[in-house]
C-alpha cells in the first residue's frame, strides 16, 4: 500500500490539474488552521450573533481598498483606545488624567459618525468627570460632550465600579446634547447659526469636520485633529479601564461590512474550516459506507445483496435537496443532522459502483486462489479486493467532498443552515434577503460565492488529477 500511494501521489502531482488542486488545498488547509487555533470555538453565538461587538463598525460599508480605484477619497474608519492617560496631574486634591488622540484626516467626504466609549470605572468617593474635545486643523476646538459617572446606590459600598460588564457608548453624532455643544460652537466662534435640530437632521460631524461654505453648507476641513478626554478624578485609588474613540468612515476593512456592521472578512476566514470539515468528514464517511456495503454486497451474493442493492435502489432514487429541506423544518436546524442526512443519502450510488466492481475482482485468479488456500471472507474482501478499488474509491471521496459543500450552502441559501456557525452559504443568503444584489452590495455577495466555486473547483482538480490513475488507459495515452 504505500508502494501504491507514492505512485498515487506521484501521479497525482504530473499533472497541471492535480499541481493545482493540491496547492489550492495547501490553502485552504493552512487557512483553516489558522482559524481554528485562533478563533474561539464559540465565535458564531458569542462574537458573529451579537450586535454590540459590532456597533463601532460602520454599516454596509465596502472595502477600504476600494479607495484605490476612486478618485473621491472616502473616509475610512479609525478606531483609537487607550487604557492608560497620556497625561496625568494632580493638583488641589483633584486628579486630572488626560487622554490623546491625534487624527490625519485627509478624505474627501465628513465621517459617517463617531462615537465615545468607556469601560471599567472604579472610584471610591466622587464619581469621575469625563469632557470629550476636539481641537479642528483652523486651531478651534470644541467641547462636544461631558459625562458625570453615575453616583453611589443605596447600600452600595466603595469601591463603586461603573461600566464594567457592558461598556458605556454614546453616538456622538446622535446626541442632542452634542448637537447642541456644536451649535454654540459655530455661533461663537465662526459666525453662523444654525439650530441643533437642523444639526441632527444635517449631521452633527459634518460641521464638526468642516468649515462653512454658501448656502448653509459645509466643505470638509482636512488636517490634523486632535481629540482630548480629559477626566477628572478625586482619589489615587480612581481608575479608568478603557477609553476609546471611533471616527466612522464610509469604507472599512479588508472586505467591507454587512447591515450589522460585522466584518464579512471575519466570517468569511471562519466559513473556511466549517467547509473543510462538512466536506471531508462528509465524504469520508459516505465514503466508507458505500465502500463497505459495496465490497459485501458485491463479494456475498445471495440474499445480502439483493437487501442491500433494493435499499440502495430506494434512496438513490430520493431526490436530495428536498429531503433535506423538508428534515431540517422537522428535525432542527444543525449542521451535524445536515452532515447525517447527507451521508445518509449519498453512499447508495458508491456501493452500486463498488458491486460492479467486485462482481468481475472476484472471478478473478488473485481472489479464486486465495480462497482455495482457505483465506476467511473478510479477509478476501479487504486484503484482496479492497485495494484493487481503492483508487477508484479515493477518487470517488474527492467528488463528494465538494458536493457535500454545494449541498450545505444549498441549504443555508435558503435560510435553512445552523444559525449558531456563519457559513459561507449564510452570509451569501443575508446578502440576497437584505437586497444586497439589488441595492448593489457587491462586496457582500461575490465573495462568500467566489469561495465556495474556488472550494469546490480544488477537489474537482484533484479528481481530474487521478483520473490517470482510476483508467490506466488516460496514462499510457
Amino acid at each position: 500500500m504505500g508502494e501504491r500511494t507514492r505512485s498515487t501521489w506521484k501521479e497525482l502531482l504530473s499533472t497541471g490539474s492535480g499541481k493545482a488542486g493540491t496547492a489550492f488545498l495547501a490553502v485552504l488547509i493552512i487557512i483553516s488552521i489558522g482559524v481554528v487555533v485562533t478563533y474561539p470555538a464559540d465565535f458564531g453565538i458569542k462574537y458573529w450573533s451579537n450586535p454590540v461587538l459590532w456597533a463601532d463598525n460602520p454599516r454596509v460599508a465596502p472595502p477600504s481598498w476600494t479607495n484605490l480605484f476612486s478618485s473621491f477619497k472616502h473616509a475610512e474608519t479609525v478606531v483609537f483606545e487607550a487604557t492608560e492617560p497620556a497625561e496625568k496631574v494632580s493638583e488641589f486634591g483633584v486628579i486630572r488624567a488626560g487622554y490623546s488622540f491625534d487624527l490625519n484626516f485627509n478624505a474627501d467626504e465628513s465621517p459617517t459618525f463617531t462615537s465615545l466609549i468607556v469601560q471599567d470605572i472604579s472610584y471610591r468617593e466622587r464619581p469621575p468627570v469625563l469632557t470629550l474635545s476636539i481641537e479642528r486643523p483652523d486651531g478651534k476646538k470644541i467641547e462636544m460632550y461631558r459625562l458625570i459617572v453615575s453616583g453611589p446606590r443605596p447600600g452600595e459600598e466603595a469601591p463603586f465600579s461603573r461600566y464594567s460588564e457592558t461598556p458605556f457608548r454614546v453616538q456622538l453624532s446622535g446626541e442632542m446634547n452634542v448637537a447642541a455643544a456644536v451649535s454654540d460652537f459655530l455661533k461663537k466662534e465662526i459666525g453662523v447659526s444654525i439650530s441643533s435640530q437642523d444639526l441632527l437632521v444635517r449631521g452633527v460631524d459634518i460641521a464638526v469636520f468642516g468649515k462653512p461654505s454658501g448656502d448653509e453648507g459645509f466643505d470638509v476641513l482636512q488636517g490634523s485633529y486632535k481629540i482630548k478626554v480629559d477626566a477628572l478624578l478625586y482619589d489615587e485609588a480612581d481608575s479608568i479601564g478603557l477609553v476609546k474613540f471611533v471616527v466612522g468612515g464610509s469604507v472599512y476593512g479588508l472586505m467591507g461590512t454587512d447591515t450589522l456592521g460585522r466584518d464579512l472578512s471575519i466570517g468569511l476566514l471562519f466559513g473556511f474550516p466549517v467547509a473543510l470539515f462538512i466536506g471531508l468528514v462528509t465524504s469520508s464517511v459516505t465514503t466508507v459506507i458505500g465502500t463497505f456495503l459495496g465490497i459485501v454486497s458485491g463479494y456475498m451474493g445471495g440474499k445480502t445483496d439483493t437487501t442491500i442493492q433494493r435499499a440502495s435502489d430506494i434512496l438513490a432514487n430520493i431526490p436530495l435537496l428536498p429531503i433535506l429541506i423538508f428534515l431540517a423544518f422537522i428535525i432542527g436546524q444543525n449542521l451535524f443532522v445536515i452532515m447525517l442526512i447527507l451521508i445518509a443519502f449519498s453512499w447508495p450510488g458508491l456501493t452500486i459502483l463498488i458491486r460492479s466492481m467486485v462482481l468481475q475482482i472476484r472471478s478473478g485468479q488473485l481472489v479464486e486462489s486465495t480462497v482455495a488456500l482457505g483465506a476467511s471472507r473478510f479477509r478476501i474482501m479487504f486484503k484482496h479486493i479492497f485495494p484493487q478499488t481503492a483508487p477508484f474509491v479515493f477518487a470517488q471521496m474527492i467528488f463528494f467532498t465538494p458536493a457535500a459543500i454545494l449541498a450545505e450552502a444549498a441549504l443555508s441559501f435558503l435560510g435553512l443552515g445552523d444559525p449558531s456557525l456563519p457559513t459561507w452559504g449564510q452570509i451569501l443568503e443575508r446578502g440576497f434577503s437584505d437586497g444586497g444584489v439589488y441595492v448593489g452590495y457587491w462586496w457582500w455577495v461575490l465573495p462568500p460565492g467566489i469561495l465556495i466555486v474556488i472550494t469546490a473547483m480544488t477537489f474537482v482538480l484533484l479528481a481530474l488529477g487521478l483520473e490517470p490513475v482510476v483508467n490506466p488507459r488516460l496514462k499510457r495515452a
